[in-house]
């Protein structure tokens, strides 16, 4: 018996969403190109285009590991087929196997055990897949002798002993199992008495959607005016759509402008065994009870972004499932996490994921108590929409990012020790910035994905909007930006007051808020010279209109600043003039370096490297306006105090190999020993953070800072205490922080911009290392 599980890490239950360029050197791409240097990782399984659950699950998680992980490991196919099934794949798999075939599973398993790429075995398995020769099965999971991570599918309790038998030797041959469901986990351990440390929960994976407005949805597939009831997937039997059409004339008579959705075709093997038997019957029951106007099929196998539209529309989603012991339902899974209001049958997965906040549960085939609960929900509007916030909330860990997250924690420690997880680096994305953008400006704060434009606009948001999209005119040149950049120009010029200050918050209304007058701007003010003096540096590219007006702004503002004593405040003045470059300003850099050096020695001692007697926010920004100011006086003093407390802070929050930034929920107090607070971790901190080690890094040239600043970028990707995404590839937008249990989905303005401003930072290091290897080798072509 193979005994793998001391590797094994111990998982949470719930750690459960385009490659640019991903973290490595130039060698890692040479030599990965072939794919000789990467471990792989072998799934046997159904395979697309084969039209079966497991299929498209498995499809999705490798799109998703492709996506997250490009360059850590290689992913291949082992496809499963029978004596009746044989299919065309868009990419050969590597191997195929005959289900119904003996001499396939010892073929099979000597082409495994003799190719030395392979180091792991994934097997996705379901009962019915191997029923035709279980004995051969069995033989092909002994023979195997790469390690096998099992993912059950499904879990059956109270188990007769021959079932019994069969998942414990499966369990004997595993290195690790894959469960989706708590439940399961425990019918595993407590009913089969396998080991907890053996089994993972990583439930079944979703797909994150970008919001559209439901009722342009209903417009676009005729559904307009109409109250939308749903339910998808292969059809037949168990799905018991019966009890829907059953529960319909007491839904209709209460409202007629009722319309059921049956979306999905009926499963191949139902098809082969009776043709369109059970859809005949539906069609026949719907007849009876004149419900022709009030229910359609769409009798196809829907491409996803069409899935995710209709499941957008719908106002009460329905899961009837007559069987109480099946363990999980992607169907169910993907209408939670759309947002739908469902109402379940208590299967185990829906009783696991649902309660008064986010569903209803009712008896299996019970039309009466079905019409009951879809009536209450179609009569409360309030209700709907505070389920589908709540189901969004409950299923963003379940997103097909932070699953293959799960997934490569195991397969990292079960392949080569010295494997290195290299995630990979979405594309910038815009849309969610274009979106929180109105004429007038950027909004502050969003609702999961959607603007919200009752909280109004901020100079601190419009203020890093115009540094973000500056920065990335300056690497793209694209000419939309300019029309961005334009209008956050505008809105920085608004804030402005007579007498050269400016006022930080802004209503709906376009009108200065309450919230200006009890409230220290000063921060507010140091952010606006930053980005000023940021258009003015860009004085080469930019339009001269927008140059003339940074300027004449930042001029106004000057006669202030020296009265400015926030220590922030005063660091991101620095930051403005260091780029605005202008030589009368280089007095007024100094006076404000002076000012933070001389905090600094007040408060420093032998393990106290700092400018306050705590760390808070936006530490990092501190010492890189230190090293700008001596980039722009070549005082050598604050050179040596910007390394020297930036050393410090450094040392507090890069902890094994990760960066974990001092939570807003407990400052990191001098001479306090208590444990950090978990959670409270914000986007803008890892932000200020990447860039000031981008600075340091051109600085000094040390490589640490470059490294530090990619692991920094990760913890967007997922390299976090929760081992989860807090950037949104979907929607371009950036989630508000981490907490100790959870993300926050709200993808506002400030933790949006300071994920743009630290990708941009890394776009701008690897172009820079790049540069560096490159040029050496083309000097040395050029000389020969």
């Amino acid at each position: 018996m193979k005994d793998f599980t001391s590797s094994l890490p111990k998982f949470p239950d719930f750690k459960y969403s385009n490659a640019e360029a991903p973290f490595f050197s130039l060698t890692d791409i040479t030599l990965s190109e072939n794919g000789s240097n990467l471990p792989e990782i072998l799934f046997v399984t159904s395979f697309p285009p084969r039209e079966c659950g497991i299929a498209t699950y498995t499809q999705d998680l490798v799109q998703a590991l492709k996506n997250q992980f490009g360059e850590s490991f290689k992913y291949s196919i082992c496809a499963l087929e029978s004596a009746k099934e044989q299919f065309t794949y868009e990419q050969k798999p590597k191997f195929i196997l005959n289900t119904d075939n003996r001499n396939s599973y010892a073929k099979i398993a000597f082409n495994i055990n003799r190719d030395n790429n392979v180091k792991l075995v994934v097997i996705q398995h379901e009962f019915g897949l191997f029923a035709s020769e279980l004995n051969e099965f069995n033989l092909f999971i002994h023979n195997i002798s790469k390690p096998i991570v099992f993912v059950f599918h499904t879990v059956l309790p109270n188990p007769a002993e021959d079932m019994r038998r069969q998942v414990l030797d499966m369990a004997a041959n595993a290195a690790s199992i894959i469960v989706m469901t708590k439940s399961a986990r425990d019918i595993l351990v407590e009913e089969y008495t396998l080991e907890a440390s053996k089994i993972t929960v990583i439930p079944h994976g979703t797909h994150l959607i970008s919001p559209i407005e439901r009722n342009s949805l209903k417009v676009k597939y005729n559904l307009e005016d109409k109250n939308v009831l749903s339910t998808f997937g292969l059809l037949g039997k168990s799905k018991c759509i019966e009890t829907t059409l059953n529960a319909l004339p007491a839904i209709v008579k209460n409202d007629p402008n009722v319309m059921f959705l049956v979306l999905g075709k009926t499963h191949p093997n139902i098809v082969k065994e009776e043709g369109e038997k059970y859809r005949d019957s539906l069609i026949e029951i719907v007849r009876e009870l004149k419900l022709e106007k009030h229910v359609r099929f769409v009798n196809e196998y829907l491409p996803l972004p069409i899935l995710l539209e209709y499941l957008q529309l719908t106002d009460v989603y329905l899961f009837t499932s007559n069987d109480p012991n099946q363990a999980v339902s992607g169907t169910f899974s993907y209408a939670v996490s759309s947002g739908c209001p469902v109402v379940s049958t208590p299967i185990p997965h829906a009783k696991e994921v649902l309660s008064e906040t986010n569903g209803l549960i009712v008896d299996f085939e019970n039309p009466h108590k079905l019409a009951k609960a879809v009536i209450s929900l179609l009569g409360d509007e309030k209700l709907r929409a505070e389920i589908s916030s709540n189901s969004f909330h409950k299923m963003a860990s379940t997103a097909w990012q932070n699953s293959a997250i799960a997934h490569t924690m195991i397969f990292k420690n079960l392949t080569e020790k010295e494997v290195k997880i290299k995630f990979s680096i979405p594309k910038i994305n815009l849309n969610h910035i274009r979106k929180m953008t109105t004429d007038f400006g950027m909004i502050q704060f969003s609702k999961v994905a959607s603007p919200d434009l009752e909280t109004g606009y901020t100079l601190d948001d419009n203020a890093r909007a115009l540094i973000a999209i500056c920065q990335h005119y300056q690497l793209y040149k694209n000419e939309e930006d300019l029309f961005l950049i334009n209008k956050y120009l505008k809105f920085v010029k608004f804030c402005m007051q007579f007498n050269g200050e400016f006022l930080n918050y802004v209503n709906d209304r376009e009108e200065f808020s309450y919230q200006n007058y009890p409230e220290n701007l000063e921060d507010s003010n140091g952010r606006a010279i930053w980005a000023l003096g940021f258009v003015v540096s860009l004085h080469d590219i930019l339009p001269k209109l927008n140059i003339a007006e940074a300027e004449k702004t930042l001029e106004k503002a000057l006669p202030h600043l020296d009265k400015i004593h926030s220590t922030r405040a005063m660091a991101f003045i620095i930051k403005g003039l260091y780029y605005q470059d202008k030589k009368e300003n280089k007095s007024l850099i100094q006076r404000l370096g002076n000012r933070l050096v001389k905090m600094y020695a007040h408060e420093k001692s032998n393990d106290w490297h700092w400018f306050e007697s705590y760390l808070t926010y936006g530490n990092s920004l501190l010492p890189e306006a230190l090293l700008c100011a001596y980039l722009s006086t070549n005082f050598e003093l604050f050179k040596v105090v910007a390394k020297e407390s930036f050393e410090f802070l450094l040392s507090k929050i890069f902890i094994d190999g990760k960066i974990k930034v001092i939570s807003n929920k407990g400052w990191h107090v001098r001479n306090e020993t208590s444990l950090a607070p978990v959670g409270g971790e914000q986007p803008i901190d890892i932000a200020y953070t990447i860039m000031a080690l981008e600075k340091f890094y051109h600085v000094f040239g040390l490589e640490s800072y470059s490294q530090k600043a990619k692991t920094a970028f990760n913890w967007f990707l997922g390299d976090n205490h929760l081992n989860q995404i807090v950037y949104n590839p979907c929607t371009g937008g950036c989630y508000d922080g981490i907490e100790e249990f959870n993300v926050n989905l709200n993808q506002g303005a400030e933790s949006t911009l300071s994920y743009l401003m630290g990708r941009l930072a890394i776009k701008r290091l690897m172009d820079f290392e790049e540069a560096s290897v490159l040029l050496p080798a083309r000097e040395v072509f050029e000389e020969l």
